[in-house]
């Protein structure tokens, strides 16, 4: 029985292809061990969406390789897809690397006793036109599972190398997506995270007519006791038919995470996004209107090129003045082979720090300023875990609000009406569960 210690960097869609090899190795017989220690196999999943990911990944490999130096590397994702030879160079001794096109290889690769083919497993990734089949049965540790429809993206956005790691688009076929998620169910999942590298493309490449919202609209009716939350959309993918779904749906969860990345028109038109500041508020003040209780989160770049202190002001005030709940907050990274790599008048870390710090303080404010909205309201909080600190149960609400209250532990994987009251010492929120304990776990089971 081999050990097999598999790690993941990046996105949700490592997390899931990642999950997707622990099954498969569960499978063959193999013992699954922590990164941390020592194994046979060492399966690197790798990401370079910013230079600390790219740092972040030589220095796993450098780990595995001194923590086993007999062992089998098997080093995946985009920083592999971008940087081969780099890492040929990390090792003296032969190694698998593996492209993002040909992930369903990675645990025949560990596993073979050949030498790897490196010009096999990573194939041409610009050249893929269907996405990899890759099965999950479990992941490890999480309440919730991850479900991969759709990979790569033609958007080209200046600043990103994911187009040159991931390719195009391709999106799963819904009888697949449909047999993922009956797999989950039967393993008792009671929420899935619709993820992809670009998820509102989903079904653009598919015969039939397939959308996303068909595609949700589905996976609604078919698994009435699911929950399904999307990971992330563009602004300009969502639309009425959306929306509607999010009102008319119970097990469509009220939350969109959006990619604003900057609130100057000036410095979107450099990123080559394809909206503008106003676009963003009107799409935005159009579902807080349309879903009242939606969660609406966004990713900002802070620091693009050519960014003055008055691109980085329209910004905040644009966040600042909108019905938006919380925001992830970037430096920008300069990433080679990207456009905005060479543009003029790249800013000193110095400032771009500066600016990262401002709009994470907002974002608290953001935060606070929602979860107050819905204090004395009741929403439906999946049990993910009992808090280390406080004993108390803590999960997340139908619109996203992390929230604490006292249970059994009995509850955890469960949903469980609750009434948000206050905020804690620590700035988490306080509720109280509003069904009996025995009447929730009869519900649930």
């Amino acid at each position: 029985m081999k050990k097999v210690a598999i790690t993941t960097l990046g996105c949700k869609v490592n997390q899931f292809e990642s999950a997707s090899f622990a099954s498969s190795f569960a499978q063959a017989g193999c013992e699954l061990v922590p990164f941390a220690g020592k194994a046979d196999v060492y399966v690197i999943n790798t990401c370079a969406v910013t230079g600390r990911a790219a740092q972040q990944s030589r220095q796993l490999i450098r780990r595995a390789l001194k923590a086993n130096p007999a062992a089998r590397l098997v080093v995946t994702g985009c920083f592999a897809q971008m940087a081969p030879s780099e890492i040929v160079d990390l090792a003296d001794s032969p190694l698998c690397i593996v492209g993002n096109g040909n992930k369903h290889l990675v645990v025949e690769a560990a596993l073979t006793e050949r030498t790897c083919d490196l010009s096999v497993l990573m194939g041409n990734i610009r050249l893929k036109r269907e996405i990899t089949p890759l099965p999950v049965r479990r992941f490890s540790g999480r309440t919730r599972a991850f479900l991969r429809i759709q990979d790569g993206c033609d958007n080209f956005c200046s600043y990103c190398i994911v187009p040159y790691t991931r390719g195009r688009s391709r999106s799963l076929p819904m009888e697949q997506v449909l047999e993922q998620t009956a797999v989950f169910a039967g393993e008792g999942y009671r929420e899935i995270v619709i993820t992809g590298i670009n998820v509102g493309k989903y079904g653009l490449d598919l015969v039939g007519g397939i959308s996303l919202t068909t595609l949700i609209a589905r996976l609604c009716r078919d698994f009435p006791t699911m929950r399904f939350r999307l990971s992330s959309v563009e602004l300009t993918e969502v639309d009425d038919r959306l929306l509607a779904l999010m009102n008319n749906e119970p097990n469509f969860m009220p939350h969109l995470h959006i990619p604003l990345q900057s609130g100057d028109n000036d410095i979107l038109a450099r990123m080559n996004r394809r909206y503008t500041a106003e676009e963003f508020s009107r799409t935005v003040t159009r579902i807080a209107g349309a879903v009242p209780p939606a969660a609406i989160g966004c990713d900002i770049l802070c620091g693009f090129p050519g960014e003055s202190e008055a691109a980085h002001d329209n910004t905040f005030r644009l966040l600042a003045d909108l019905p938006v709940t919380y925001l992830h907050v970037f430096p920008y990274s300069r990433r080679p082979g990207t456009l905005a790599a060479s543009m003029n008048r790249q800013l000193p870390k110095k400032i771009k720090d500066q600016r990262v710090r401002r709009l994470r303080e907002l974002d608290r404010t953001l935060r606070s300023r929602f979860h107050e909205l819905h204090f004395g309201t009741v929403r439906q909080v999946l049990v993910e875990r009992v808090h280390r600190t406080s004993g108390l149960l803590q999960g997340f609400s139908d619109n996203y609000i992390p929230v604490r209250f006292e249970g059994d532990s009995r509850l955890k994987g469960t949903i469980v009406p609750v009434r948000l009251d206050r905020f804690l010492a620590d700035g988490g929120i306080f509720g109280t569960a509003v069904q009996t304990q025995l009447e929730i776990i009869s519900r649930n089971r």
